[in-house]
């Protein structure tokens, strides 16, 4: 290592025949070069023994991780044209922010000599004062007796209300039998008499109502008392964590490589979240960057690699190579990454261009095709073709949306294409009331247990790595799968899977996470390894037919 510079690191293998690559990584979508591959190597041969970072990831470890981290390396040319890696980590590792020979967070909040850790201490002291308040036992009593009360209240009101009901008809009969009795005179007292009790019962209920408004308003001053304090408390934390937070925002200063420097708040103000996100610029490669800017480092190529166990919603593989993260780091790094020439997102080239739709059936009222894999069901942001585009083009007379149903842009295999309005509000009714039966087939990449069996796990959308989808049992939405095995094969094994919902990326997720069959679909670029596709191909469909209701299947075979 460079004695000027620990973090610097020279390779310990012998790199002269890699070719460097001639552009900078495209951060969010990637296949690792070789080069930056050498360098995650060495650097996982040194987490294995680093007498710090080693035991955060030994279960049999008091100091173990909950799960894993992401690990970064960037290979830089140094001002004498050296060239070498800088490495790093998401986030804080146990209690470290900052360990030798890896780059430095952006800004160390957690320094113990900083403002932030001050301020933190002063909330927290804003914190235990509400928490003591709140378990305040006047104040907790006086709430249970308000309750009480209100239940009370009502209650002898009502009671008094039936009475005060019963006396009025009691005194609607009297007068009743007793007018065809009573001279008119007599009637007249007999009258007042009743009114007089008539008053008299509406004085007692007003009497109650106010006696009850008073216990009732006593024990809310009570509560008020003490919530008038609990609420300028939070107003204050508030407000003073607003400022915090605005002021920590100001900390996080990245430069590019043209040598323009932006804070958070500077560049999260251009995006549709306005405000950062908790924990932006805490990630492994806006560090990696701002390091080697602030060093006069040239950035060559980077990657960003797992470390560890996989957490339970997310799904990351130990030592697998993953993008960066769109929601935190993507506004970030979009200004990081100025000035620097960049590979260009492989996901806005049409890889499939060329490639014929097959049609495998058609009448009058719909058509079967064979999407391609690496191809759109419907027009994207930035490439319009797609299975909808070239079906306006075969049936320009069609009328109605075209497309019943999707495949994910990476799966092949059988879609319904509608002709005509009434032929796909019958075929798409199907699918709402999920009577339609389809049929998947997937190559896992390796060898799993059982035969058959059923995955439940909810899924969501990962809101700061879209388009990622994770399991959450508190707001995902229901997802099953259905899967039996077709034959294991040189360390593969391929399965039918049986959609009972049909989730975003619901087999692919399935299939991968621990608590499915944590076996990744070969090919699986989002949750497993790229390959030169994925293995997932919609292989069979049977539905009823949409002007005959005769019920009808499909087949076409997959290529893999």
């Amino acid at each position: 290592m460079s004695p000027l510079d620990s973090a610097f690191r020279r390779f310990q293998s012998d790199i002269k025949n890699i070719e460097l690559p001639k552009k900078f990584t495209y951060p969010f979508y990637y296949e690792p070069h070789p080069i930056a591959i050498q360098a995650a190597e060495e650097l996982q041969r040194e987490l294995h023994s680093h007498n710090l970072i080693s035991p955060l990831f030994d279960k049999a470890n008091s100091q173990c991780l909950p799960t894993g981290k992401m690990f970064g390396v960037l290979i830089v040319k140094n001002q004498l044209g050296e060239l070498g890696y800088l490495a790093g980590f998401s986030g804080k590792l146990g209690t470290h922010t900052a360990i030798d020979c890896f780059v430095p967070p952006v800004f160390d909040l957690w320094n113990k000599d900083g403002f932030f850790v001050k301020e933190e201490t002063t909330l927290n002291k804003i914190n235990k004062q509400i928490d003591v308040l709140e378990q305040d036992r006047v104040y907790q009593d006086a709430k249970a007796l308000l309750l009480s009360q209100v239940a009370e209240e009502k209650q002898a009101i009502t009671a008094k209300k039936e009475n005060l009901k019963s006396l009025k008809t009691q005194r609607k009969k009297i007068r009743d039998q007793q007018s065809a009795i009573l001279s008119e005179s007599d009637f007249q007292l007999l009258n007042e008499d009743l009114i007089k009790q008539s008053l008299r019962d509406k004085h007692e209920l007003k009497v109650l109502m106010l006696y009850w408004q008073e216990q009732i308003d006593q024990t809310k001053d009570i509560i008020q008392n003490f919530e008038q304090t609990i609420n300028a408390l939070k107003e204050e934390r508030k407000q003073k964590s607003n400022a915090l937070q605005t002021k920590l925002f100001h900390q996080y200063r990245f430069l590019n490589n043209n040598g323009q420097e932006q804070d958070l708040l500077d560049i999260f103000k251009q995006t549709a979240l306005q405000q950062p996100p908790a924990a932006a610029g805490d990630c492994a490669a806006p560090k990696l960057l701002q390091y080697a800017y602030l060093k006069g480092y040239t950035p060559i190529c980077m990657a960003e690699f797992w470390w560890g166990d996989s957490p339970k919603s997310e799904i990351r593989k130990h030592q697998h190579f993953y993008p960066a993260c769109r929601g935190k780091c993507e506004p970030i790094l979009g200004h990081m990454l100025q000035g620097l020439e960049v590979d260009d997102n492989p996901l806005l080239i049409n890889q499939s261009l060329s490639e014929p739709i097959e049609v495998v059936f058609e009448d009058d009222y719909f058509a079967i095709v064979n999407k391609p894999n690496e191809f759109l069901s419907v027009p994207g942001i930035y490439i319009q073709d797609s299975v909808y585009e070239r079906m306006k083009l075969r049936y320009p007379n069609a009328t109605g949306p075209l497309i019943v149903h999707r495949l994910d842009m990476a799966t092949s295999g059988i879609l319904i294409i509608a002709k005509d309005k009434d032929s796909h509000k019958a075929l798409q009714s199907q699918f709402i009331k999920k009577t339609v039966e389809k049929r998947y087939v997937a190559l896992l990449d390796g060898t799993i247990e059982g035969d058959q069996g059923i995955i439940d796990l909810p899924l969501r959308v990962d809101l700061d790595d879209r388009p990622r989808q994770m399991v959450c049992y508190e707001y995902g939405k229901t997802a099953k799968t259905k899967w039996e095995v077709i034959e294991r094969k040189e360390g593969k094994t391929k399965v039918y899977f049986y959609p009972i919902t049909g989730r975003t990326h619901q087999l692919r997720v399935h299939a991968s996470h621990p608590e499915g069959l944590n076996t990744p679909i070969v090919g699986d670029d989002l949750y497993g390894t790229k390959a030169n596709r994925l293995y997932l191909h919609a292989e069979s469909i049977t539905f009823r037919h949409p002007k005959t209701y005769e019920v009808i299947s499909f087949q076409v075979k997959e290529k893999f």
